[in-house]
């Protein structure tokens, strides 16, 4: 794809000093400075894959937003970077973001994304990302992280929920996650629900090494170990790898990924290995064609893009960029000075985000007592080289 012109804009964004109090910009709808937004992206670390294309659909959010009149006539400032997926280059860049006034942050992964969560809560930034994980839904733990899809423990709820039904009599499935915070984080939650529904489910979890380029030991051991499908919690390279060693096992386990690798690029790089294996996805692709999906296909192809080869992440960066947007937007429409606690109890109190269809149900909200903006998915089927719904708006 063409570099958008959102990419353009932000490359030559210089911060600049602008009259604010504390972490936020002063006065209320009055104002017409811009309104500078933090972003830690992941383009070239472990996760780059699917980092860069959340990436890209946030800033092309932006760009679309600031060409048709901001929000309130302000345009909005997003000021990216890349942390490589790498926590200390996240924290430097925070630091960065907190010194050029941002009003909010957008980070990435579950790692930066939970040690960053006190400095967050301490210098009352709202923080959404494009972390999942449950304990980021608590205002308690966590007042100022904002989850907009269904958690990674929610997505594997409904995965076992959809296994069991599949399998329709005792099963066994092998949980495979990345090696990190963000692929042990719904693991104990699996296990605990199959348990608490007592569901005729056996379940193992194997952690899969970063850099590895062939899991035949792995699924050697999956298979010792009887398991019938395997769930994953990775990002879209290392599954497709996976589904590729399965299908040159001549291996039978079904996979089911969950969101970061139930998308076109798990689908693309995997090839014909993918055919018939299942994702968890909170968000629908673009070839779901929901109406919340009208605006970015006129971005894209008014932008040199193509819909039929963007993937989800895309749609997911776009709209978590859209929520955080829409609470500045409520923000200022009650006339209040643009802080993150404002903009926080805005999100906490305005109601419905509608995404036209895009994220679970349809709609993310937030509340006081809960900042989990949806708990549902789609089931989705790989055929014929496509992600096919093959059920929507399921619920643990």
């Amino acid at each position: 794809m063409k570099a958008t012109k959102a990419t353009m804009l932000l490359a030559g964004i210089a911060a600049s000093a602008l009259a604010m109090s504390g972490c936020g910009s002063s006065g209320g709808g009055e104002s017409d400075e811009p309104i500078p937004i933090g972003v830690l992206a992941d383009l070239s670390g472990a996760t780059g894959d699917v980092g860069s294309v959340f990436n890209e659909g946030m800033l092309a959010y932006v760009d679309n937003l600031n060409a048709n009149g901001g929000i309130n006539d302000r345009q909005l400032e997003a000021m990216s970077n890349d942390y490589a997926y790498e926590i200390p280059k996240a924290e430097e860049l925070y630091r960065k973001y907190v010194n050029d006034e941002s009003v909010a942050i957008q980070g990435w992964g579950t790692g930066d994304t939970e040690a960053l969560r006190t400095r967050v809560a301490n210098d009352e930034l709202p923080f959404m990302s494009g972390s999942f994980a449950e304990e980021l839904t608590d205002p308690e733990e966590s007042p100022f992280n904002f989850v907009v899809a269904a958690t990674y423990s929610d997505q594997a709820r409904i995965g076992m929920n959809w296994i069991s039904e599949d399998a329709g009599d005792k099963t066994a499935v092998a949980i495979l996650h990345n090696d990190s915070p963000f692929g042990t984080a719904p693991v104990q939650d699996a296990k605990d629900w199959v348990k608490e529904k007592g569901l005729d489910i056996d379940v193992t979890s194997y952690a899969m090494p970063a850099g590895t380029t062939n899991y035949s030991g792995m699924l050697s051991q999956v298979d010792a170990d009887g398991a019938d499908y395997i769930m994953v919690q990775n990002v879209a390279s290392p599954a497709a790898q996976l589904a590729k060693d399965l299908a040159d096992s001549s291996g039978d386990q079904k996979i089911v990924c969950l969101n970061w690798c139930g998308n076109e690029l798990f689908v693309t790089a995997a090839g014909e290995a993918a055919e018939g294996h299942m994702m968890v996805q909170p968000v629908a692709p673009l070839s779901a064609d929901k109406p919340g999906h009208k605006e970015i296909v006129d971005y894209l192809e008014a932008n040199g893009g193509d819909p039929k080869t963007t993937a989800n992440s895309y749609v997911q960066g776009w709209y978590t960029m859209h929520a955080m947007a829409e609470g500045i937007r409520a923000t200022l429409d009650g006339d209040n000075e643009l802080t993150g606690a404002n903009i926080r109890e805005a999100l906490e109190t305005m109601g419905p985000i509608n995404t036209g269809g895009v994220f679970g149900l349809g709609e993310i909200e937030f509340s006081a007592d809960s900042h989990r903006g949806s708990n549902s998915a789609g089931m989705y089927t790989v055929e014929d080289g496509k992600m096919v719904e093959v059920e929507g708006g399921l619920t643990p």
